[in-house]
């Protein structure tokens, strides 16, 4: 473990690594820009669009790329099918610079195609919640205006009865052996004539266009757009490969052996979030690695791809981790080519990271990083031997773009040790909410983001998060509304009022509980509601545990449900 001078002595050398690293003459040169009338520090030489980063892949193009059960595609095959995409979206369906284009599947190489096709475009793709149900899902492409939607069977089957009030949407299918009334995702790509009519050089898509909407639960009853532009996305590529170019420097034993295999990450987490579409499949053209997804979490499949495929990196929530490390198949996997488990979306707690040190080899270091998707998953990182030195830490700004400050509830900014309000600025910012300024102008004050959670900067710069002042339950990574579970289980006819909040969770880290004053006289069961709420929000948002009364739920002074009282009960009970 480092000690205090070693970590003052460390810190002191990745200043000076960092100066040369975004040195004007280096490829990631760091100058300013006025973006929205606030001078930001952003990469001067990073690609101007997406489309620009897919082309870095086709400096080996024959590499593999997208790898889904029997299906492969190296990087040269993935950019062309997205470029025929593209065309086929612009010639056949009208779709133009800005318009709104949704993906909602599960993981596979064709989701990632279509992602890429609608940015080469200048369009705007909307990755939409695979788990969301009908209601869920008219409320994302209403509220985006999607023109196109590209999904799976099973999404389609959700949307059937919503269907009437989608009338001017375009639906492809990715399986034609499933769904036969839409048209299907590789027959269009049959028709190479959309490509040859395509050039996407010719959108003239800037760094500041708009690229992405992606939604998030917040705090609030309905989930919010966050819309981000191709500099917020490209800007936090570029700041985790500034990162590790920074740590291999100031400890050259993390770099991969110049005969180690191509490098993979195992995509195990949905490509609706930032965590795996950015830090997983986008940032895969940048280090030209291998992007390996599976059809369903498993802690053994995943053991045999990393063995199979010769991964490098194991990326995810945090219980996923632990669930590899407590698998009987880890002591017998192969696990030599792994170079980093990381993990993002929720705190991982002390006792897996001491497992870790423990069970994984020296060279695959532990990392954890902090963002949100209003940050494009941009905010700290922590990795190696500072993590170990303080566990308890989420780490010190992702470098070196990004700037964090701590507010109190007055907007003045605490010195070092004390809580309040974690405040992130940077390019990787969103540019807002998607049609809801106030919410935006509610959030970012001055460029500074206010992240709803609450934390402190300790005397080296490191950040501890503390709690969350935003009202939302973080199961196994996903953000969950308090709000709108309880709006959901308001709508049942025996339910009086509901308290919504999160209990401790070994494996997931919470999960969802609810307080519940029935109607005078009113009985009901767990297992009644579980099925009244199946069909109005998706499963893992609905209440694991539940606590049922007759009489009001505790409330404070000013009248509001006491509901901190309340989680601390129902904790006790258990």
């Amino acid at each position: 473990m480092l000690s205090h001078d070693q970590i003052i002595q460390d810190l002191q050398a990745l200043k000076e690594i960092g100066g040369r690293l975004k040195a004007p003459d280096s490829p990631l040169a760091v100058s300013t820009r006025s973006i929205n009338g606030i001078d930001t520090p952003v990469f001067s030489n990073a690609p101007d669009n997406l489309y620009e980063v897919y082309k870095l892949s086709l400096e080996q193009p024959e590499l593999p790329f997208l790898i889904y059960q029997d299906e492969r595609y190296s990087f040269g095959e993935s950019f062309a099918l997205a470029t025929q995409m593209a065309g086929l979206l612009l010639h056949h369906y009208g779709i133009e610079k800005g318009d709104r284009v949704a993906v909602c599947s599960r993981n596979n190489p064709q989701w990632c195609i279509a992602y890429m096709a609608i940015t080469m475009l200048g369009a705007i793709v909307v990755p939409m919640n695979s788990w969301w149900q009908s209601k869920e899902l008219l409320f994302g492409l209403q509220d985006s205006g999607c023109k196109v939607l590209f999904a799976d069977p099973e999404r389609i089957d959700r949307l059937q009865t919503v269907l009437d009030q989608l009338q001017a949407l375009h639906i492809i299918a990715f399986d034609p052996e499933h769904v036969t009334a839409y048209p299907d995702f590789l027959s269009l790509l049959e028709n190479k004539q959309y490509a040859a009519d395509f050039d996407p050089s010719t959108q003239n898509v800037g760094p500041d266009d708009d690229a992405s909407i992606m939604y998030t639960s917040g705090s609030t009853g309905h989930p919010k757009g966050v819309l981000s532009s191709h500099r917020a996305i490209i800007s936090a590529l570029y700041s985790w490969l500034f990162a590790k170019e920074l740590n291999e420097e100031l400890r050259p034993e993390l770099k991969a052996p110049e005969d180690a295999p191509q490098p993979g990450v195992l995509a195990n987490v949905p490509l609706f979030h930032v965590t795996g579409n950015h830090a997983q499949f986008l940032l895969s053209f940048l280090y030209k690695r291998k992007f390996v997804m599976m059809y369903k979490w498993n802690a053994e499949h995943a053991l045999a791809l990393i063995e199979k495929e010769q991964l490098s990196v194991l990326h995810g929530v945090p219980t996923m981790t632990w669930e590899v490390m407590n698998s009987p198949d880890f002591d017998k996997t192969d696990l030599s080519t792994l170079r980093s488990v990381q993990s993002g979306g929720a705190a991982r707690p002390p006792e897996h990271l001491a497992l870790m040190q423990k069970r994984f080899p020296e060279q695959a270091q532990p990392g954890l990083g902090y963002g949100l998707t209003e940050t494009n998953a941009i905010g700290a990182t922590i990795t190696g031997k500072f993590y170990y030195a303080k566990p308890d830490s989420t780490g010190r700004p992702t470098p070196p773009v990004t700037s964090i400050r701590i507010e109190d509830e007055q907007g003045r900014v605490l010195e070092s040790g004390q809580i309040g309000e974690i405040c992130i600025k940077g390019p990787s910012v969103m540019k807002g909410y998607w049609q809801r300024p106030e919410d935006t102008a509610a959030v970012i004050k001055n460029g500074w983001f206010h992240t709803g959670d609450l934390g402190l900067l300790d005397a080296h710069g490191f950040l501890i998060i503390k709690d969350r002042a935003k009202d939302i339950v973080i199961r196994g990574g996903e953000n969950i509304a308090c709000a709108e579970v309880e709006y959901a289980l308001a709508e049942h006819p025996k339910v009086c009022e509901a308290a919504v909040f999160g209990i401790p969770d070994a494996r997931l880290g919470e999960r969802v509980a609810a307080a519940i004053m029935l109607m005078p006289g009113a009985t009901i069961t767990e297992q009644e509601l579980k099925d009244f709420l199946s069909s109005r929000i998706a499963g893992f948002k609905i209440p694991a545990y539940y606590h049922f009364q007759h009489n009001q739920l505790e409330r404070i002074a000013s009248g509001k449900i006491a509901k901190k009282l309340i989680r601390e009960s129902v904790i006790n009970s258990l």
